[in-house]
Order: C-alpha cells, then sequence, then structure tokens
C-alpha cells in the first residue's frame, strides 16, 4: 500500500513539475509585439526623437536597432508594456528597424520624412476610389477625368498612408489595431485619402520628403465624438454636456441588455413598413449607445488614441458638415477644446493643425443652410487658436454633391500653409481674405482684411483653372440695420485691404456678413492671388 501511494506522490509532483516546466517554456518563448504603425512601408518623422512601443512579458528587455545606427533599449512595464525614444535621420530613405527579445521582428523599407495626422468627416475619409464615378452634375465630369487619370497614372513612393480602422469605444481606450501602410501608385493608391493624397502631392512638389498620412477620420461624424472624457470632465462648459449625454447612454444599455429587452419601436416600425408593402428603406434596430459614433468621447477612445504618442509634423482637418445642424453656433468651442485636447496627448507642444472651411453644397432647409455658413464661421473664428490655418472651400464644391470631385484645390489650398510654415517655401498668400475689422461710417460700413496678398479683387473660379479677376459687382453681402433684419447689400472694393457696404434702406447699419449659405454661389470676393475671402459675420 506504501509503495503504492508513494508511487501516485511521485506521479503527481512529476506532472506538477512538467507542468512548471511547460508553463515557463511558454513565457521563455512569448513575442514581443510592436503597435500596427511600425509596419513595412512606414513613415517616421524626420530629424527627431520618435516614441515607438508595443508589448511583451513583464521585465522583459526588447532592443531596438536602426539602419542609421541609432539605437535604444527598455525593459517592459509590470504590464507588458514598453515604450523607446529613437534618434531618427534626415529625410530619405529606406531603412530597416529591427526590435527584438526572444524574437526578432524585423521593419522595411521605412522612410524618414514628415506624418501629417489626416483627420474629420466623410470628405477626408473619402479614399480616391471614391471619386471616379460620374459626377452628378455634367459641369463637374472633367474633375473626375482628372481623378481617374491621376489613380491610374500616380506614382510617388514617397507618399505613404495608413489608415486606422473605424472603432466606437465608449468607456476604454483603444492602444492598437490592424492596418498596413500603403504607397501612391495605381494599384493601392484608391484607397488613399483625396483630400489627404493632393496634400501630400502638393507639398512633394516643392519639397524632396517623404510625406506619411496617417488618416483617422470617419463620414458623418461630429466633432462631439473626437473629443477626450478627461478634457470634457475638466471644462465647466462641457462637463454637465457630457455627464448628461452618459448618464442616458447608461440607462438606454441598462434597458437594452437586460434579459427581457424587446424592441418595440423597431418592432412596430416593422409592421408599418410591411403593412405599406415593404416600400423604401427597411427600418433598423434601436441602437444599442455602444455602437453610436456620435456620442462624445467615442471616437477618441476607439481611434486616436490608439495612435497617440505617435510622431507627426502636424494634422490637417476637414470636418464640420454633421455640425451643421448639431450645436453649429458652439463649433468654435468644442474644436478650440479639440485642439488643445491633441496637442496635450501627443506633448509634441503646440503643432501645426491646418482645416477647411466646407465646400459649397445645397442644402435641404433653411436650418441647415444657415448652420452650415455659421460652422464656416465658427471655423473662421477659430483661427485665434495658436499655429492653426485655414484654407476656403466654397468656390470649389458642388450643389448637388456633399463630397465634391475638387480634392486638388482643397489639398493644395490646405498646403499652401505647411509650405509657408514648416516649409519655408515662400507662396504669394496662404489664405483668401479673413475678416479683421469693421467700422461704420454712417450709412456704410467698411470692412478691413488680412491676407489680401497684392490686393482685393472680384473673381471668377473655373474648376482647377486659376482665378480670373472679372469686372462685376461683388455679391452675397448682407448687411443689418437696427430692427436686426438682415438684408441684401451691395459692397465695392475701397482699397487693397477694404471694402464698402450699403444696403438700400438702411440708416444705421450695425453688421454685415458674407456667403452666408451653404451654397453661396456666385461669391467672388479674392485675392489677387486667387484664393477666395472666408466666410464671415461681423457679429459676436
Amino acid at each position: 500500500m506504501n509503495v503504492f501511494c508513494n508511487t501516485i506522490q511521485f506521479f503527481k509532483q512529476y506532472v506538477l513539475i512538467t507542468l512548471l516546466v511547460f508553463s515557463c517554456t511558454l513565457v521563455v518563448n512569448a513575442n514581443v509585439e510592436v503597435h500596427a504603425l511600425f509596419s513595412d512601408g512606414m513613415v517616421i518623422q524626420r530629424d527627431t526623437e520618435i516614441p515607438i512601443w508595443g508589448w511583451a512579458d513583464a521585465n522583459e528587455i526588447v532592443t531596438i536597432e536602426s539602419s542609421w545606427g541609432a539605437s535604444a533599449q527598455v525593459i517592459t512595464a509590470t504590464d507588458g508594456t514598453w515604450r523607446a525614444n529613437l534618434k531618427t535621420p534626415e529625410a530619405g530613405g529606406p531603412h530597416k528597424i529591427t526590435v527584438f527579445s526572444k524574437n526578432k521582428i524585423e521593419i522595411n523599407d521605412v522612410l524618414s520624412g514628415d506624418v501629417w495626422l489626416c483627420t474629420g468627416q466623410s470628405n477626408m475619409d473619402f479614399a480616391m476610389n471614391k471619386f471616379v464615378g460620374d459626377a452628378r452634375e455634367p459641369q463637374y465630369q472633367p474633375l473626375v477625368e482628372y481623378i481617374r487619370n491621376e489613380v491610374a497614372t500616380a506614382n510617388d513612393d514617397w507618399i505613404r498612408h495608413i489608415e486606422v480602422p473605424r472603432a466606437i469605444s465608449l468607456y476604454k481606450k483603444k492602444t492598437n489595431f490592424k492596418a498596413s501602410w500603403r504607397r501612391a501608385n495605381p494599384e493601392e493608391i484608391g484607397d488613399i485619402t483625396a483630400a489627404g493624397y493632393f496634400f501630400a502631392k502638393a507639398l512633394r512638389k516643392q519639397v524632396n520628403v517623404p510625406i506619411g498620412l496617417l488618416e483617422c477620420a470617419w463620414g458623418g461624424t461630429r466633432v462631439q465624438p473626437w473629443i477626450s472624457e478627461e478634457t470634457y470632465l475638466a471644462d465647466k462648459n462641457m462637463k454637465d454636456y457630457f455627464e448628461a449625454s452618459r448618464a442616458q447612454s447608461e440607462n438606454k444599455i441598462a434597458i437594452m441588455e437586460a434579459d427581457d429587452y424587446v424592441d418595440t419601436d423597431y418592432n412596430n416600425k416593422m409592421k408599418v413598413w410591411e403593412d405599406n408593402g415593404k416600400k423604401g428603406k427597411a427600418p433598423k434596430p434601436t441602437q444599442n449607445p455602444k455602437d453610436d459614433m456620435q456620442l462624445p468621447a467615442t471616437l477618441y477612445n476607439g481611434m486616436i488614441s490608439s495612435i497617440v504618442p505617435f510622431a507627426i509634423k502636424g494634422a490637417i482637418w476637414y470636418q464640420g458638415e454633421s455640425n451643421a445642424v448639431y450645436m453649429p453656433n458652439q463649433y468654435e468651442y468644442y474644436l478650440t477644446k479639440m485642439i488643445k485636447n491633441w496637442r496635450d496627448a501627443w506633448n509634441q507642444g503646440e503643432f501645426p493643425f491646418y482645416y477647411a472651411q466646407l465646400a459649397a453644397c445645397q442644402r435641404p432647409n433653411d436650418k441647415a443652410d444657415k448652420g452650415w455658413a455659421s460652422v464656416n464661421n465658427q471655423l473662421r473664428k477659430t483661427l485665434k487658436v495658436p499655429n492653426t490655418g485655414m484654407a476656403v472651400l466654397y468656390d470649389i464644391g458642388e450643389a448637388k454633391d456633399i463630397h465634391p470631385h475638387n480634392k486638388m484645390d482643397a489639398g493644395t489650398r490646405l498646403a499652401l500653409w505647411a509650405l509657408q510654415n514648416e516649409y519655408q517655401v515662400n507662396v504669394a498668400a496662404v489664405s483668401g481674405p479673413l475678416y479683421k475689422s469693421h467700422t461704420v461710417n454712417g450709412k456704410k460700413i467698411e470692412v478691413e482684411f488680412s491676407e489680401v496678398a497684392q490686393g482685393l479683387m472680384v473673381g471668377y473660379k473655373d474648376l482647377l483653372e486659376p482665378t480670373k479677376a472679372v469686372k462685376e459687382a461683388l455679391k452675397w453681402f448682407e448687411i443689418k440695420g437696427e430692427n436686426g433684419a438682415w438684408k441684401p447689400a451691395k459692397a465695392k472694393i475701397k482699397s487693397k485691404s477694404t471694402i464698402e457696404v450699403w444696403g438700400k434702406g438702411i440708416k444705421r447699419p450695425t453688421a454685415v456678413r458674407y456667403a452666408w449659405s451653404g451654397n453661396p454661389e456666385g461669391a467672388n470676393l479674392y485675392n489677387k492671388s486667387g484664393l477666395p475671402a472666408a466666410v464671415f459675420s461681423t457679429e459676436e
């Protein structure tokens, strides 16, 4: 009996030791990993020290070596995360980065250049292949043909692109994703952001530097989901909004995730749809707030947090269409907070942040029409934030398409700011005329502009052709009298940087506004560099 018991005991100890050895072997062979951004074909920010990071076992030594001679070594934290700083070379490549510990990762075809964050909603999100279909209005078909040719012939290996997959996260900050870098060639350019690509192309015409486009955009989104929870809670003007939204969401989640939940509203709509012969689109089930991309902080958590603190040169932003019908008059406040939020998160100081006023588009009703103009004015007012710049796009829009094809001029106009400020390239003007101040002189209001270049002019822009000076009256000015009503106004250029505005029957004018519509067709105030004046109102 004792022999039998001893045998059993020995067997148990043998199994235990074997399991321990096997477990240790698993730990020993655990692989070091790097973030998806650090992959073949990537662009790293040149002439600086960049963070590189990933995951491994706790207390593991991770070594990073590069073909240009820089190296770094770090020990992983107790949670398995690691981050090191690596010095980067001047513009050029290709280079190689090797990361190793118990395994080795080789990152090949690495270019050292400038990385630009491309973000916003659909007019940034839409890739080149979204614009190769026929235009809705035949006069814009030449733009389609231009893009088709660009897709077929593009060949610049120094323009690279990676896109953060769409992801919603109400609570948890995501730290990684699956994606790969693309190159600007006929095989891959179709999936590259069109606005970002033409921005990069405009830069590449002037500077011999690789350009990396880090796209983090989602069509139809408002500015609110791109702001972090911490930013909301730290701001007394936004905290109530955030907490009310979160409380409403959590209440709805509790109801929808209960075992006895029935989607009564959806069932009722389905019955009506079926009774009507299933005409039109079928109703959709009630959305769980966990899947709502519009809720505050959801896209910061799901997308932005997954790329911080990847080293960047700056950011370009094309968004605001969805806010034209959602809190348009608060847009400046939220955008300003978002810019600060991102700059704080990246910890790179006040990196350049360039953005676009919205292109012209016919809106379905007066509220949406005026909201579009209001967002454009709010964007103009955001220029008070240091190291920002704005491209004006109403003259290159399409009345029947909220996604205008002319991303060529859009990208070029955004690039003007970067060329002057970041690359020290002399450009004729970075912007069209920007409202500076106004003075009431009797029945007239005199408006002064900055960014007039060689002076103001009445102009006409036709597709991709340079703007031409024309002999016609200024259009799309409105003036307000003491009764508070806006009236159509006349205007004329008075000097290099000023115009005067007046209106019939307006004896004591109080304010002026310009291009105040979603589709201000014919708005024609430009500077002599051919750039359009920004949408503005003199009212605060």
